[in-house]
């Protein structure tokens, strides 16, 4: 009979195995395993947050107190408290921070209120054209905003059974345009929803209150300023409460020179707590020196625990911005530098009025379906003959009849600042004749003076054709034009708009 080794280890011989096998990995270098930072804090610190109950209640109602007695009255807001009826109440309020968005209150007023009559409800606005609204919307900027309130006007009609949603996540997830600022601040001011909101304004109100100085546009920073304004809403007023944060960034801490002895929550801003603390300091130090025997012991500036923080100032303390140390933002990348040729196109009607020649841009894009003069893209280095053999040639693609390249005469540049674009405009004028009956391009008008002050045009195209008209009338020498005027606006936003003729 043969003999079968057993399968079972030698428990002696394995523990020789292992202990040896430990050794000689002892000698080793053990591999280091690379530490990956978290992107988010695991808690955050209660100096960067509100952790105190008694705080949290007074904050609310110091805030709420200031804003009852100095909110300015606006009609959006006159309509979220008298309107009864929620879907008008909520399309109101959708209307109002549309527009608000990147636009000055003073400016939206009256685009607001033209607006609403013109358009009281989500379905009136359904009905309307897309010309209409860009139209109604001309020389408030950003003028996708408007074709997005449209879209989705006609979604909630053909959609939703034309009911406006009920909540800041349907609103978020069912209207074009709306995201999650827009959402919260809809939610909580019309339909009463406890909901944060954070804009600009409260961005700079909750990032000095409680010094977070690490970049605000990033994901952590985002977060922490959403869930600290969560908390801090109100649960009786969370539309007010809402508000009252914007009201007081917009018109008490402001980006520059913010009114901090007029703020409701002063005693609550660690930012204003480090400059007080930095001021007692100087002073302490001022008097020693003077007076050596005197105490120079000033209480530290509180401080972060947490050593590793996400949310504190990653430069350090620079001592002459004060509160303006915070928020940090990016730097902002150059807008790129374009030039483009602009041709000012001018008959003379049957009835003897001069009309001027627009072209509509295309549905997508910069100023995407507005009108415009007839333009192109001008690439470095092209002489002013060139200059006219081009436009002489968009004239023929255009109207179907020639120019003499003689006839267009320089005018000057405007210089147009976007906020991603730094647009030369190189202007030039000529006059055609052309019936009123000719054949043209489909997507190009004539218009009035007048009539163009009323279309779905730029403020640039404004600017351009009334100097033209004042240039025409003059009839001698060049005209130096220095404009300066302001639309909040991504796709129409002129910081200073020089133009030479």
């Amino acid at each position: 009979m043969s003999k079968f080794r057993s399968t079972k280890p030698n428990r002696a011989a394995l523990k020789n195995r292992v202990d040896a096998a430990q050794v000689k990995s002892s000698k080793r270098a053990k591999p280091k395993v690379p530490q990956v930072k978290e992107e988010e804090p695991a808690e955050l610190s209660s100096y960067h947050f509100f952790s105190d109950a008694t705080e949290l209640r007074l904050f609310r109602s110091h805030l709420l107190s200031w804003y009852d007695q100095s909110k300015r009255e606006l009609p959006w807001r006159t309509l979220a408290v008298t309107e009864k009826d929620v879907n008008i109440r909520t399309y109101g309020v959708w209307v109002s921070e549309v527009m608000l968005q990147q636009t000055q209150v003073a400016t939206v007023v009256e685009y607001y209120n033209k607006w609403m009559k013109r358009w009281p409800s989500v379905q009136k606005l359904a009905e309307a054209s897309l010309e209409e609204v860009n139209q109604m919307w001309a020389g408030l900027g950003y003028y996708s905003r408007g074709r997005r309130l449209h879209e989705g006007a006609k979604k909630v009609v053909t959609e939703l059974g034309g009911e406006m949603p009920r909540s800041a996540e349907a609103l978020l997830k069912q209207l074009p345009g709306v995201g999650r600022y827009t959402a919260g601040a809809i939610g909580s001011i019309a339909l009463g929803q406890v909901t944060g909101a954070v804009d600009g304004n409260v961005i700079r109100v909750l990032c000095r209150v409680r010094v977070i100085g690490a970049d605000s546009t990033s994901p952590p920073v985002t977060e922490a300023l959403w869930k600290m304004a969560d908390t801090l809403v109100d649960p009786e007023r969370p539309g007010d409460f809402n508000q009252a944060l914007m009201e007081l960034g917009a018109t008490v801490c402001t980006p520059k020179n913010p009114l901090c002895a007029q703020c409701p929550v002063q005693s609550h801003c660690h930012a204003y707590k480090k400059v007080i603390l930095q001021q007692e300091k100087d002073v302490k130090r001022l008097r020693s020196k003077l007076d050596p025997k005197q105490n120079s012991a000033v209480p530290d500036i509180e401080n972060c625990l947490i050593g590793s923080c996400n949310l504190c100032l990653s430069e350090g303390w620079d001592g002459e911005l004060g509160v303006q140390n915070y928020p940090r933002k990016p730097v902002k990348k150059a807008p790129r530098v374009e030039r483009t040729l602009t041709c000012v196109l001018q008959r003379q009607s049957d009835q003897g009025n001069v009309e001027y020649l627009l072209t509509q841009r295309p549905s997508k894009g910069l100023l995407a379906g507005m009108w415009e003069l007839p333009s192109m893209l001008l690439e470095e280095g092209i002489s002013e003959r060139k200059h006219r053999s081009l436009l002489s040639a968009e004239v023929q693609r255009i109207l179907g009849t020639s120019a003499d390249e003689e006839s267009f005469q320089y005018l000057g540049e405007v210089v147009h600042i976007f906020s991603h674009i730094h647009q030369t405009y190189v202007v030039y004028s000529a006059s055609v004749r052309v019936p009123a009956d000719a054949e043209r391009e489909p997507k190009t008008c004539w218009l009035t003076d007048s009539a163009l002050q009323e279309a779905a045009v730029s403020t640039g195209v404004k600017k351009v054709s009334t100097k033209t008209n004042n240039r025409r009338r003059r009839r001698g020498g060049l005209i130096h034009v220095h404009l300066s005027w302001v639309n909040s606006s991504d796709e129409d936003y002129v910081t200073n708009s020089v133009i030479n003729w």
